[in-house]
């Protein structure tokens, strides 16, 4: 019988627990995770061999074959207990002595035997010591590798996509504790599968994700496109993904082969140095999707001027430096194919810094391209609260390069602002908000205090603040701007005060006054 998600949920946070409990389990998720990953190879590779050993006799002959040519399994391990009739993973579960030296070595073992996984599983070196200390010691090492033993996940136990979900709960319970660093890796999942859903990809699409965390928006997309398809088996998407911290380019890795997902993950900064091109030009793909880290400020206006793939076109460009959310969407944009469409997530003042204010604004004069051009869509404003790294409600930014004539020349916006349920730590959008928002922004359906459709005449009027709460109240009382909304337009504004008057300084220091 099959386990169900919440059991295997309830197992994988407990395995993780069984280290120091559930307030240390965050910083031994670079242990936890491949551990569970191996697990999972281990069990499926059991499957595997006792498949071949039906039509051979015997284990110790499948064992002997699948060495012999590994391309009879997917992924070929090799650890071979004493007894081959015991399970594979027997050989670390039985290990008592110097029980970290041994696993890094049959990590890394299995990372020599299958190219796919280098990088993956054997980055970590479960021997450690800081300060001449264990990171982990063999009694909780050991502890960690019983709990994961009790269950197990081969393909008669357990289907891919209900451990993959139970993959993405153990990441998620991970973000809870994770702080500030959480939001580098994990989009809430019912952003996710509102970003995804609204795509609508279709069988053998290709999905493009240029800072995918831990790969969850791509697994989003995929599980949507099943969702959507009307065969029973559809056309597998063709995933992409590119990040630029190496532990997150490895969950990532192994988010997608525990779902039984393919994808390519490239490693690197996706802003300096884009992996994906063909023919010395930028890929382009059906559909891109992202929640790229917010605000970030380390990118300057050479990185944007020096660049060699035509990305940010003349008239929109550098959007100052405080904030690099629409270098982003440029990014984006440019990695779209003639038809394509996009999803990003922006913190919140990205729809609006800048509009209103007396005198120019870079960030606004890029908003501003993309009203003209009409490639904006849609714009979803979030609950606050639902992101681990702040409290910032955020928008979702829809892309259309290929608009309806109907929509063309407008802009619908949706102010989900009160569409939310109170948890803890979070809050978290229901099931049936879920359904209500995406409903609303497929269909373009007005509704009172919800959604509404704006021409570009009015957005040019409002100085190209494409804010949805702007333009829908929420409330009955007259309803003001956003406070969080307002102190980050406020930022804005300093930074670029700070960086014309540092700009201003060194000519007048040049002239010599």
């Amino acid at each position: 019988m099959k386990a169900d998600a919440i059991s295997l949920e309830s197992w994988i946070w407990n395995a993780a627990c069984s280290i120091r409990g559930a307030k240390d389990a965050p910083k031994y998720k670079d242990y936890i995770l491949p551990l569970i990953f191996t697990k999972r190879l281990c069990d499926v590779f059991d499957d595997e061999l006792d498949r071949i050993a039906r039509e051979v006799g015997s284990r110790k002959k499948a064992f002997a074959l699948v060495k012999a040519d590994p391309k009879l399994v997917r992924f070929y391990l090799p650890l071979e207990p004493d007894d081959p009739d015991e399970p594979v993973w027997s050989v670390i579960r039985r290990l008592s002595d110097r029980i970290g030296e041994s696993v890094t070595s049959h990590m890394r073992a299995i990372a020599n035997a299958n190219p796919a996984l280098q990088g993956i599983i054997d980055r970590i070196d479960f021997n450690a010591t800081t300060h001449g200390q264990r990171d982990l010691d063999d009694d909780r090492l050991s502890n960690l590798i019983e709990a994961i033993s009790t269950k197990r996940l081969g393909l008669e136990d357990v289907e891919a996509d209900i451990i993959g979900k139970s993959y993405e709960y153990l990441i998620r319970k991970f973000a809870e504790g994770g702080g500030q660093s959480a939001g580098e890796f994990y989009t809430p999942p019912e952003v996710g599968t509102i970003m995804s859903r609204v795509l609508q990809p279709g069988p053998g699409m290709t999905v493009y994700d240029p800072c995918c965390g831990s790969g969850g928006l791509l697994v989003k997309l995929e599980v949507a496109m099943e969702d959507l398809a009307d065969d029973t088996k559809p056309s597998p998407l063709r995933l992409y993904g590119q990040e630029y911290t190496a532990d997150t380019w490895a969950m990532a890795n192994m988010n997608l082969i525990i779902h039984d997902f393919e994808g390519e993950i490239e490693i690197g900064d996706t802003f300096k140095n884009p992996k994906f091109r063909e023919r010395g030009k930028l890929r382009t793909f059906d559909r891109v999707v992202a929640n790229p880290m917010w605000n970030q400020n380390w990118f300057t206006e050479a990185d944007y001027e020096n660049d060699e793939l035509d990305r940010f076109p003349a008239g929109a460009g550098f959007p100052g430096k405080s904030s690099a959310d629409w270098g982003w969407v440029q990014h984006m944009h440019a990695s779209l194919n003639d038809k394509g469409r996009a999803a990003v997530v922006l913190d919140t003042g990205a729809a609006s810094r800048g509009s209103g204010n007396a005198g120019s604004n870079k960030e606004k004069t890029v908003r501003q391209w993309f009203v003209d051009h009409d490639l904006i869509e849609a714009v979803l404003y979030l609950p606050e609260n639902l992101f681990y790294n702040t409290t910032a409600p955020g928008i979702v930014l829809f892309l259309n390069k290929a608009k309806p004539k109907a929509r063309q020349g407008k802009v619908f916006l949706v102010n989900a602002s009160q569409v939310f349920e109170k948890g803890d730590p979070k809050n978290f959008i229901p099931d049936a908000g879920i359904a209500h928002i995406t409903d609303t922004l497929i269909g373009w359906k007005e509704a009172e205090k919800l959604s509404r459709i704006v021409d570009h005449a009015e957005l040019k009027k409002n100085d190209y603040n494409i804010s949805p709460s702007r333009y829908i109240h929420t409330s009955d009382a007259e309803t003001y701007r956003p406070i969080g909304e307002i102190v980050a337009e406020l930022d804005a504004i300093e930074a670029e005060a700070t960086e014309t008057d540092k700009a201003l300084r060194e000519i007048l220091k040049k002239i010599g006054v």
